[in-house]
């Protein structure tokens, strides 16, 4: 019995981002290579026009800090510049603490968009609405 190779061409997904992973400790002067690096990422996006998502792994950028700030927000800046996005993973509470604090939002895996209500919340209930 023999195993031909299927015909057509190969399933590839789609539907996942490219992944930059960022790691830290982060210096000032180390802001260009993420950001060529996500430049590529963006350019390399299937069809060529440079739009898409690409995900940043933030798991491993340490306490977070000024650098981390302005790193991000160049990223940011560099992914719209390209008709692109970009969305964070594993970011730390404190970190996103601090990215609210500058005024930086993010998407975030694993979160729902700020268009949809994450599921099972419901609105507050007025005084003398009936209990259901």
């Amino acid at each position: 019995m023999s195993c031909g190779t299927p015909a057509g061409l190969p399933v590839v997904d789609a539907m996942t981002p490219p992944v930059l992973v960022l790691s830290g400790p982060l210096t000032r002067d180390g802001v260009s290579g993420p950001c060529d690096a996500l430049r590529a990422l963006l350019d390399s996006g299937g069809d060529g026009s440079g739009a898409g998502v690409v995900v940043c792994d933030v798991g491993g950028l340490g306490p977070p800090g000024l650098a981390a700030v302005e790193l991000l927000a160049r990223l940011q800046l560099t992914a719209r510049r390209a008709g692109g996005r970009i969305r964070l993973r594993d970011p730390s509470r404190a970190l996103g603490a601090l990215l609210d604090l500058v005024g930086l939002r993010f998407e975030v895996e694993g979160q729902p968009e700020q268009r949809e209500p994450p599921l099972g919340v419901q609105e507050a209930v007025e005084a003398g609405d009936p209990a259901v």
